[in-house]
């Protein structure tokens, strides 16, 4: 853990001496690298935060308990990464435990490319166009482009 404290700290000088606002968000991946240890992962976070990081960020959190336990013992926002299946919360589940910032990883562009492989399966397999009927209208599609 030392190497990553003294990477962020090196990294927080960097981002203060930048002739613009830089946001340094730290992570913590314990989660996503089958540390399943919440005690290492929020140590982790606070040594970050003591080391200059703006936002802590602990991916892979296994339920809101640990999600509140995070925010609880941090003072500096918590963001969360929706997109793991059983893993991803409401936003007001997400702001009661204390999450003050929500990213949204691949989830919008893998639930896009779900549309798209489910209309391209229904037309290979079934030789039918029902996706037409819950498509987005071609002048809303237009509108957000503009």
């Amino acid at each position: 853990m030392k190497l990553a404290v003294e990477r962020i700290a090196a990294a927080s000088r960097a981002a203060r001496a930048l002739p613009f606002p830089f946001v340094l968000t730290a992570r913590a991946e314990n989660f996503l690298r089958s540390r399943l240890d919440l005690s290492d992962t929020i140590a982790r976070l606070q040594a970050y935060e003591a080391a200059g990081a703006d936002v802590l960020f602990a991916p892979g959190l296994p339920d809101l308990n640990a999600v509140r336990e995070v925010c609880s013992a941090v003072s500096k926002p918590v963001n969360f990464m929706v997109g793991i299946k059983g893993k991803s919360f409401t936003v007001t589940a997400l702001e009661s435990v204390g999450v003050r910032r929500i990213s949204l990883a691949t989830s919008l562009y893998r639930a896009a490319m779900t549309g798209l492989f489910d209309a391209a399966s229904e037309v290979k397999e079934r030789g039918s166009f029902g996706y037409l009927e819950h498509s987005l209208p071609q002048q809303t599609l237009a509108a957000c482009l503009e």
